[in-house]
């Protein structure tokens, strides 16, 4: 997953300091896909409306990326219980954008499930591309240090949930 972190790095060392300074946190992901990829956000009361849906039964879709109409999906229910997870899911489309997304692809779908999701391994690299984008090594070593490991405190400072702020640890410590 070197490879993934890297490419997390290279996007958020491209950027203006206009549209984050390189320290202050939490790193702003929406404007990131706005400003640097010119990707439209939205939050979405119906995911299955999306062109090309899969039919979910007991599933719900957290977010998908539409390349074609450069929009990333949130899946609004979920955004308003845990905005930490739309964070995620934002960067987590990013990550596709950045890693997966082929000319003329009209969309990627994300579910809820994540040992479905886990299975695929563009899913785990669009997951580990989030939690290097949310919470840089660089920023998180250092903030790990000063909450002296407090998850609650960490998850406060990148407005990361307490699973994706844990992984994170685990993959960095």
């Amino acid at each position: 997953m070197r490879d993934v972190e890297e490419r997390a790095e290279a996007v958020l060392a491209q950027l203006p300091t206009y549209v984050w300074d390189q320290d202050t946190l939490p790193v702003p992901v929406e404007d990131i896909a706005d400003t640097q990829f010119g990707l439209l956000v939205r939050d979405v009361e119906d995911m299955a409306s999306a062109p090309g849906a899969p039919l979910v039964e007991h599933h719900a879709l957290s977010g998908l990326l539409l390349p074609a109409r450069g929009e990333i999906w949130v899946n609004a229910h979920e955004a308003k219980q845990w905005p930490p997870r739309r964070r995620f899911t934002i960067g987590h489309e990013l990550g596709h954008w950045v890693m997966h997304r082929a000319a003329g692809q009209q969309a990627l779908f994300c579910r809820v499930n994540e040992a479905e999701a886990k299975a695929r391994d563009i899913e785990e690299e669009a997951s580990a591309f989030a939690a290097a984008l949310l919470m840089p090594q660089w920023l998180f070593v250092r903030e790990h240090a000063r909450a002296q490991g407090d998850v609650a405190t960490l998850c406060r400072t990148f407005g990361s949930s307490i699973a994706a702020t844990q992984r994170r640890i685990a993959s960095l410590f």
